[in-house]
């Protein structure tokens, strides 16, 4: 199904970082909505529980021509049902058994929806009944949004699907648990102490997953969830949403009771151990989980892109070297020229070999990538540099750069050598706003200035003049076997 509300370019408000000010959502009860929604549950297990978050979601106040539900059983043993009590647009998946687990399940259901945004919600959760109508109004101004929910943890008391389907639908959520001792959720804290977000550096931090919605568009642009990550999928996922230039709402009048204790407050531990490997590899702005020197990742931290045509082999060797060795080490270089192929040619005196010497001395490193151009979108990498390829990185430009923009929470960075010749380190959710903003005759940086902000500091904060080593007097002593003596006594 086509998205029924397409927003033009030009119609998208520049929202700055993540100051979601300029959107004004309608109150609720009082807008007609025409987005269509698909709530996705990944369940494995638990029948009880699940019966209970579709009771809930049979008392939504959003239309129920607008939503589809769909359930997918990731093997669950015995098989889940659908029980009588659901929402009338409800069907029962069955995850294909060539893989398992959340990220698996979800793919599945958001593969298969129809929906103009993507609701994912746990088969453990029992919702207020303006829940999905809450978060939907943001998705009704833009389609850049990224929409969470609030959630607390509380004890599960005996309930029945029709107890909760009646509470919810008179408004009544809390009547159904004991909120005196109910455990508030830690990015409520978080998303408040930040302005809702507002002033939040990195609000993808706060995307755990419980219950947040996004375009389905949105969805297959980034590429689902990554099936590989068994736990903390929700933070891999939101951070490749952040790259891709998102803005994170979230919306605490979609509240929701998660059904049982927080599982950090089991085992905290053994969750950060299991977490910490997956998102090492592909959530690079985690710096604090790459500490260990001499080590490779699946997503590098900086993306530097050399332009080798008309570059000398030594040029190319000293600026990748020099690229390599800086205080920022995961790195990855592309090197972009009209690469020759291997048909026959003249081994020496060939027109392109430069070329062929710079292709043979790097075409076997892993962390070079020989490319005809840049990819258009260097997503999920955070950092893009690009610059004159005779004009090597000092050891520190790079990470006093990174500095630079971070403390200035800037999106882009220029500076001009003295040849006249640029050099740009781009954040990549910075330009992909822009990107998505920008009509055709709207300038990028521009538009990166409105939404992040553009730096020009000059060259020589990030490439230090050489000291110059004093000259020598080439002149020679004019008695060099003549020493000075002491004059003896009695002379």
């Amino acid at each position: 199904m086509a998205d029924t509300r397409a927003i033009a370019p030009g119609d998208r408000p520049r929202i700055r970082h993540n100051d979601y000010s300029p959107l004004i959502p309608p109150p609720l009860g009082e807008w007609t909505p025409a987005l269509t929604v698909s709530v996705v549950i990944p369940a494995y297990g638990h029948q009880d529980r699940l019966d209970l978050t579709l009771a809930s979601l049979a008392a939504q106040t959003y239309p129920a021509e607008l939503m589809e539900v769909i359930v997918v059983d990731d093997g669950s043993r015995p098989a889940l049902r659908l029980p009588a009590i659901r929402p009338p647009g409800t069907r029962l998946m069955t995850a294909p058994d060539d893989g398992w687990g959340a990220s698996h399940a979800l793919n599945t259901g958001a593969g298969a929806a129809s929906g103009d945004v993507v609701q994912r919600l746990d088969a453990d959760m029992v919702i207020c009944r303006e829940h999905i109508e809450a978060l939907m109004r943001w998705h009704h101004l833009t389609d850049q949004v990224v929409t969470i929910g609030g959630k607390v943890f509380a004890e599960e008391p005996p309930l029945t699907p029709e107890r909760v389907r009646d509470a919810v639908a008179a408004g009544e959520l809390d009547a159904l648990f004991d909120m005196s001792r109910a455990v508030p959720s830690s990015t409520e804290a978080t998303i408040r102490r930040l302005d809702g977000l507002r002033a939040s550096k990195n609000p993808y931090h706060v995307c755990t997953g419980p219950t947040v919605s996004f375009r389905r568009e949105l969805f297959h642009r980034v590429g689902g969830f990554d099936p590989e990550v068994r736990r903390g999928q929700d933070t891999e996922f939101a951070y490749r949403l952040a790259m891709s230039g998102a803005v994170f709402v979230p919306d605490l009048d979609a509240r929701a009771v998660h059904l049982g204790l927080p599982a950090q407050r089991v085992d905290g531990d053994a969750i950060v151990r299991v977490v910490t490997p997956y998102l090492a590899h592909r959530v690079p702005l985690r710096r604090d989980l790459r500490k260990e020197p001499g080590r490779n990742w699946l997503v590098p931290y900086v993306e530097i892109v050399l332009d080798a045509a008309g570059a000398t082999e030594p040029e190319a060797r000293a600026a990748v070297t020099a690229a390599l060795t800086g205080t920022v080490p995961d790195v990855r270089v592309t090197l972009v020229a009209p690469w020759p192929d291997d048909s026959r040619h003249p081994v020496l005196g060939d027109p392109a070999n430069e070329l062929r010497l710079i292709q043979s001395n790097f075409r076997h490193d892993p962390a070079v990538h020989l490319a005809l151009a840049p990819t258009p979108d260097p997503s999920p990498i955070p950092f893009r540099y690009t610059g004159p390829i005779d004009i090597p990185l000092s050891p520190r430009t790079l990470q006093s750069m990174i500095k630079l923009m971070t403390e200035e929470r800037a999106g882009l960075l220029i500076t001009t050598h003295p040849d006249g010749r640029p050099s740009r380190l781009e954040r990549t959710d910075a330009i992909n706003r822009a990107r998505l903003l920008a009509t055709p005759t709207d300038p990028i940086d521009e538009v990166i200035t409105q939404t992040h902000g553009v730096l020009h500091p000059p060259a020589t904060r990030f490439w230090p003049t050489p000291t110059p080593t004093p000259p020598t007097d080439p002149t020679p002593p004019k008695n060099p076997s003549r020493r000075f003596r002491l004059p003896l006594r009695g002379r």
